[in-house]
């Protein structure tokens, strides 16, 4: 693969005094949905910046040096931490979130012994494109109750009007910044989307500021760490919440690689190798569960920064990391994310929420999947019903299948015994980029 234009090459260290402005273009673009998924989850968003720098640096040092990626927290797990969360607290988190990590060591495992096929047969087209749509839809009713200020003791919507036009405000400054604005600003609307938002509803009544006021600018987060601050615990439904989402991550993870190889022009896929960038992210979720912070994965925000920049340090990234570090360390910067209205977060993940849906159906289509083949049918539409309809299986009192878990297994269980296999894979382009044995054996 043909390099490009690099202004940083991915080993060049850039000059000190260029240096912290790069890493902070990359901590800009990552900072609004690494804090979105904790504040929507209920963990702390301290710890998840901390999480997020311990997961970069581990995944550099795992992918040795070689591969430009930051590492946040993932949207994909959102729906599963809030269940967790509900059913057993941090513990049930941190059972989670480790969880993910195992699983992403052990499919990198198995992608270093035998190559992707398997993985391919696993999860094709027609079965990661509608679960990630769920992924998606199945939030919806999350983020309009947020935009609406939804009262859960008095269940019912309070002052919705006035906090839903805050939310559309909120989503408008998203769009126009997604859509019309240029360069290293188009790449962080999320940001800038509850900037503007904060601000409205700061004009509007519905912030109280007080708390930063009185917040010391270094503090100590509350780190959920095993046998110390919190006691772990095993749970069977909260692995089969997490597992099979995993496997859907996995797909995302490469769809990354593949756009970081063109964008650096370098084929990640083949040195350092799938395996070793996704036992990366294993690592990094990990070291979250380890502190008591949500899974991680890499982020298509900062490629887009990589792409813009033509800046492919690894430098500059692990500055990045330590700067999310630091910044999890300040009692000011918590307190201010804890101040951002409900209605402000809803608006931005009315946009949020529904990009995820809508880049399972991207999938669909780049895939060149034939929807009107009744095999696709079915199974993109058993996926859709049962995962977004709610459906779970009730095996005892305490060990449940929920919705999204159940449709990816059943998912997957239709494609593996439906015939006519090939017409699940499209064009094939979700692993083009992948030769089983070159992926395999030439590492470094």
């Amino acid at each position: 693969m043909a390099k490009t234009n690099a202004v940083l090459d991915v080993h060049e260290r850039p000059a000190w005094s260029k240096w912290l402005v790069l890493s902070l273009q990359h901590l800009f673009a990552m900072f609004g949905a690494t804090i979105l998924v904790p504040i929507l989850t209920g963990l702390s968003p301290s710890i998840a910046l901390i999480a997020s720098g311990l997961g970069t640096l581990s995944y550099l040092i795992v992918t040795r040096g070689q591969i430009p990626a930051y590492i946040g927290s993932s949207f994909a797990f959102i729906f599963p931490l809030i269940a967790a969360m509900s059913f057993g607290g941090p513990a049930a988190v941190m059972l989670g979130t480790f969880t993910a990590g195992v699983v992403y060591g052990l499919t990198a495992v198995l992608l270093k012994l035998f190559g992707v096929g398997w993985l391919m047969r696993l999860l094709p087209p027609i079965v990661v494109g509608p679960v990630i749509m769920v992924i998606g839809l199945g939030l919806a009713s999350t983020a309009i109750d947020m935009a609406m200020n939804f009262n859960e003791d008095l269940g019912e919507y309070v002052d919705s009007a006035r906090h839903f036009s805050v939310a559309l405000a909120t989503l408008a400054i998203t769009i126009i910044t997604s859509i019309f604005f240029k360069g290293f600003l188009s790449v962080i609307p999320i940001l800038i989307g509850l900037i503007g938002g904060y601000i409205i509803a700061f004009m509007a009544g519905i912030v109280d500021f007080s708390p930063v006021v009185a917040a010391p600018w270094f503090h100590i987060p509350d780190f959920a760490i095993p046998f110390v601050t919190v006691s772990p615990m095993w749970s069977m439904t909260v692995i089969i919440i997490m597992a099979p989402i995993a496997l859907v991550t996995m797909a995302e993870h490469i769809g990354d690689q593949m756009v970081l190889s063109k964008v650096v022009g370098r084929n990640f896929l083949r040195r350092p190798g799938l395996h070793r960038s996704l036992l990366g992210d294993g690592v990094a979720s990990v070291m979250a569960a380890l502190v008591g912070g949500p899974p991680n994965t890499t982020y298509g925000e900062n490629i887009g920064v990589l792409a813009i920049t033509r800046v492919y340090s690894v430098f500059v990234i692990g500055g990045a990391a330590v700067l999310a570090i630091l910044f999890g360390f300040s009692g000011k910067i918590e307190a201010l994310i804890a101040s951002i209205p409900d209605a402000v977060m809803g608006g931005v993940s009315i946009l949020l929420f529904g990009i995820i849906a809508s880049a399972g159906l991207r999938l669909m289509i780049e895939n060149e999947l034939d929807m009107g083949d009744k095999r696709n049918l079915v199974i993109a539409a058993t996926i859709l019903v049962i995962g977004i309809g709610g459906a779970f299986i009730e095996i005892t009192e305490f060990l449940e299948i929920p919705a999204m878990a159940l449709a990816t297994i059943i998912g997957m269980i239709l494609h593996a015994v439906l015939p006519n296999k090939p017409v699940a894979y499209g064009n094939g382009q979700l692993f083009a980029s992948l030769d089983d044995e070159k992926t395999t054996t030439e590492v470094e």
